[in-house]
This record gives structure tokens, sequence and C-alpha cells, in this order.
């Protein structure tokens, strides 16, 4: 489950989908961390209307977790692509 994290705004996220080993060597500040293959675990927690931005190492996991997001009815996913793009 997501338990507490923390919220870019209340209603935009910000989701690191690489393993919790790289999100804990480096991550973008109020970032919430969830695997690319957990992703639709945000389902109870974030609303579908909400922004979400994805990101993971080089682009290639943010945009599996976009399209499985998009997919579970949420419409307004940004995938960031790779970390050191995200960050700017």
């Amino acid at each position: 489950m997501l338990g507490s994290f923390y919220v870019f705004s209340s209603d935009t996220y910000i989701i690191d989908v690489r393993t919790s080993q790289e999100h804990q060597s480096g991550h973008i500040e109020s970032s919430l961390n969830i695997e690319w293959q957990n992703i639709e675990t945000i389902s109870n927690a974030i609303k579908k209307n909400d922004k979400i931005y994805v990101y993971c190492r080089s682009g290639n996991r943010s945009g599996k977790a976009k399209s499985i997001l998009e997919k579970l009815g949420y419409n307004n996913v940004i995938n960031l692509g790779g970390i050191e793009e995200a960050s700017q």
C-alpha cells in the first residue's frame, strides 16, 4: 500500500518507477517510489484526473508505467523520461 508520502501539490504526483535501491541512491524530492510493475496500486489513492509525472533511469520503465496507468483510466499522465531529464 502507499502509506504516507509527499505530494507535489494536492492533485499532482511525481512517481519514481525505479527499484527501491535506485530510489534510495538518489531521487527527485517529494517523489513517491512505486516500481513500474506495481503501478496499479495507486488506484485507491490517486484520482483518475490528477496529474501524474512518472520517471525512471532512462524513460523505458516510465513509458510502461504510463501505458498501464492510461489503461486503468488515468488521463493526465506525463512521462518525464529518465531521472536526468526529469530533474530539470
